[in-house]
């Protein structure tokens, strides 16, 4: 009987809590035992948070009230959910304030950077150590980048040679910062730096795309130089000698004395004739002789014409042959060989066409001319004999080949400006 009594009392103390629980009813029964045990709880769980020193807790038939001030607004808006969740709390009435004492309102404040300070000063040690590893490392990198070898010996130019100084000052750049956040143990940090710095990155290299490709093509050339300085070149239609490589560009010094300069990004792409490559160079030139003459005889005289010339090379040989027939008559083709470092081609190719010429005409075969001419003729003077044409040959030597030769020599020695191409290097 009396276990039967104490299981009653049991559940029936029980029940309130029960009920608002199951039901969010309030109970009919209380007890200032349960309003006590409601305050004591609320004032140890102020007491753990710090900064409600000024605020007094009281509780009636399960209604709590709070009383006091705080150091701001949002510390006092905050006890009301807090209070709401202890067990047995019909009401919360919340009359707590924000203080306006300055010195209570700035103690926090100066708690936290007293904190914070605190903090810092610990943690000064281990970071001066971290400082000091970096340092150490990234002066170890620097060190090693400033030395002229092997970056020169493995380098095809002085371009090349900082680059790679570049990578390793960057490595060892890297490698500090890692050994360092290692020593903070805030390794993870890294991971967010690179992704940051991965996504920066991809967006300057859309911003910078084409310097990008015109670094990339310097580079790509710097390697494998398809050209040396003097060589005569052709790129994109521009026909010069070779100045320099740059970092940026390829200037080139064309017949007229005018600089041309080309991006590197264009020179790479583009389709290169380089002129100086093999010493012998082939001219071509055409002629057209009547129709009746002996083109088999024809062919042969112009070739031996033009391979008994003293600047003609003998292998390969001249050549001759017929290229169409027109109304006016018939289209022979002849080229000849000569070696371009000592002949001018230009030069070459005109003294080749007048030994021709004056070759056909003494043969007797009429170079036909198509178009038609009124001549209008007075008596007044007596017409002049025709002049007789000399048959010796000309000098073709290549002195104003030699001669832009001399100025870009000078300008390669007059300008300080980077130059990527060297004599040693690889050429393509």
């Amino acid at each position: 009987m009396r276990l039967f009594l104490f299981l009653a009392v049991v559940l029936t103390l029980a029940l309130p809590a029960s009920a608002q629980e199951a039901n969010g009813t309030i109970t009919t029964e209380t007890s200032a035992q349960q309003d006590a045990a409601i305050a004591m709880r609320i004032r140890e769980i102020l007491g753990e948070l710090g900064n409600y020193e000024d605020v007094s807790v009281t509780v009636s038939e399960g209604v709590v009230t709070l009383r006091g001030t705080t150091t701001s607004a949002i510390e006092a808006t905050e006890l009301d959910p807090l209070a709401s969740r202890v067990v047995g709390v019909v009401a919360v009435r919340n009359q707590v304030t924000e203080t306006t004492d300055i010195g209570d309102r700035l103690n926090p404040a100066i708690e936290r950077f007293r904190a914070r300070f605190n903090q810092f000063v610990t943690f000064l040690p281990l970071a001066l150590i971290a400082a000091a590893a970096c340092g150490i490392v990234v002066f170890l990198g620097f060190s090693l980048a400033r030395m002229r070898q092997p970056w020169e010996r493995l380098a095809p130019n002085t371009f090349i040679a900082e680059i790679y100084r570049q990578l390793v000052r960057i490595v060892f750049v890297v490698f500090g910062i890692v050994i360092a956040l290692d020593i903070l143990n805030a390794t993870a940090l890294l991971s967010t730096i690179l992704g940051a710095a991965g996504i920066i990155g991809l967006a300057l290299g859309f911003a910078v795309r084409d310097t990008v490709e015109n670094f990339i093509a310097s580079v790509m050339l710097s390697f494998r130089q398809p050209f040396r300085p003097n060589d005569t070149v052709e790129i994109n239609g521009d026909i010069g000698k070779v100045i320099r490589l740059t970092s940026r560009a390829t200037i080139l010094l064309s017949f007229d004395g005018n600089h041309i300069r080309i991006p590197n990004a264009s020179v790479f792409k583009s389709r290169i004739i380089n002129y100086t490559q093999n010493a012998e160079r082939r001219f071509m030139f055409s002629i057209m002789v009547e129709r009746d003459a002996d083109l088999q005889e024809t062919r042969t005289m112009v070739a031996n014409t033009v391979q008994n010339l003293p600047f003609v090379l003998t292998e390969p040989a001249a050549q001759t042959w017929i290229e169409a027939l027109h109304p006016a008559g018939v289209e022979l083709v002849v080229t000849g060989w000569v070696d371009q470092n000592a002949t001018s081609i230009v030069l070459a190719k005109g003294e080749a066409l007048r030994q021709v010429k004056l070759a056909v005409q003494a043969a007797g075969i009429v170079i036909p001319d198509a178009t038609q001419a009124i001549q209008l003729t007075r008596d007044t003077k007596p017409a002049t004999p025709d002049l007789i044409e000399s048959t010796q040959v000309e000098t073709v030597d290549a002195s104003e080949d030699a001669a832009l030769e001399r100025i870009v020599a000078a300008e390669r020695q007059d300008e300080i400006t980077q130059d990527l191409l060297r004599e040693d290097s690889l050429k393509e």
